[in-house]
């Protein structure tokens, strides 16, 4: 009688409750997986490849240290790669490119589900070659530092004001315009969310909401707000901003 070799996975994520949440999470979905190793990021993971020899790893990309894409250029063929990620539309337009899967946080169980049925389907075969899909990922997620916005242009009357980017403390979608809030004025300009994220520098620019971007050189503080929300706060403005459930992950001191 053929035995049928338990399917293994290691999870790296540098937040634990998001490792525990991810490990109950498949627990529940895909009950024959086996969990065998978690860590807090890529450091030593050639030598879990070698120790456990895990079918899967599911690597968050984004964790201090060794980051995921370079945890997955060290597993190189090792495994089968996972990649969980918060909502990043240069990486799943990547993912969708690559034959590789993607996980977003918060962790979606239908979304998920449909991982794990792409994953069972590949159970036993051979690894895909993701190393120019690794690279892909990595100049696109790279922050750039040469081409971030530097002047917001806003139209004011029949004169076109230059606003300092480091002088804004959000932008929020409004309708069909976008609001450009800074200390001492709020104007209105018509290039959506989704362009400026594309054009902000990331270290200072967080996206905290669908339809809000905030510098964070002005958060004073954070405090847990209702249905898994929180509320963001800002230093020498009155103006309460909503951090939806899809970005608290984004303040881990909560």
């Amino acid at each position: 009688m053929k035995t049928v070799k338990t399917p293994t996975a290691v999870i790296a994520d540098d937040e634990p409750l998001l490792r525990a949440q991810l490990k109950s999470r498949l627990e529940k979905l895909w009950p024959e997986l086996a969990i065998v190793h978690e860590m807090e990021n890529g450091r030593g993971i050639a030598a879990v490849v070698e120790e456990f020899a895990p079918a899967f790893f599911f690597l968050d990309i984004h964790m201090p240290g060794v980051n995921g894409l370079e945890a997955a250029r060290a597993i190189g063929k090792g495994a089968h790669i996972v990649f969980v990620t918060a909502f990043d539309q240069y990486a799943v337009e990547a993912f969708e490119q690559g034959a590789i899967d993607y996980v977003l946080k918060p962790f979606n169980e239908e979304r998920l589900r449909v991982t794990i049925e792409r994953l069972k389907e590949r159970l036993g075969g051979e690894p895909p070659v993701l190393e120019q899909l690794i690279s892909d990922l990595t100049s696109r997620l790279s922050p750039r530092t040469s081409d971030h916005l530097r002047w917001i242009k806003a139209s004011v009357g029949q004169n076109v004001r230059l606003i300092p980017v480091e002088e804004v403390l959000f932008f929020q979608s409004d309708e069909k315009y976008t609001r450009v809030v800074t200390l001492d004025s709020e104007t209105l300009i018509r290039k959506p969310i989704k362009e400026l994220l594309d054009e902000l520098d990331p270290g200072k620019f967080w996206q905290i909401h669908r339809a809000t971007i905030v510098n964070v050189d002005h958060i004073a503080s954070v405090k847990r707000g209702l249905k898994d929300q929180a509320e963001l706060a800002l230093r020498e403005h009155r103006e309460v901003l909503t951090v939806s459930r899809a970005f608290t992950h984004l303040f881990k001191q909560m």
